[in-house]
């Protein structure tokens, strides 16, 4: 679970997440799961027109089955590292 590792590093950190019903919010990640559920904390909501009911919203759970993108900070990221983790996690995946 190589995204999941990538995930709880980032705990702490703005991100922002767009919906299959194309709702894009960011806020801060607070926590993931292994089902790539997501807590966000201080949330902002980029079209507050098209979707009024969720301005009062401060913080919110989201079911992973419905993210469609998550825009990570590039900072928070080590791409290097992930290449690398990747890489052994392509060999051990093509050994069994």
């Amino acid at each position: 679970m190589l995204i999941f590792s990538v995930f709880k590093t980032l705990t702490d950190q703005e991100v922002t997440v767009e919906l299959k019903n194309d709702l894009s919010i960011t806020g801060v990640l607070k926590s993931v799961d292994q089902f790539l559920n997501i807590r966000l904390d201080a949330i902002k909501v980029h079209d507050e027109a098209r979707h009024p009911h969720m301005m009062a919203v401060k913080n919110c759970f989201i079911r992973g089955s419905v993210v469609r993108y998550v825009q990570l900070p590039a900072s928070g990221i080590d791409t290097q590292l992930l290449e690398d983790a990747t890489r052994k996690e392509a060999a051990t995946q093509a050994k069994r």
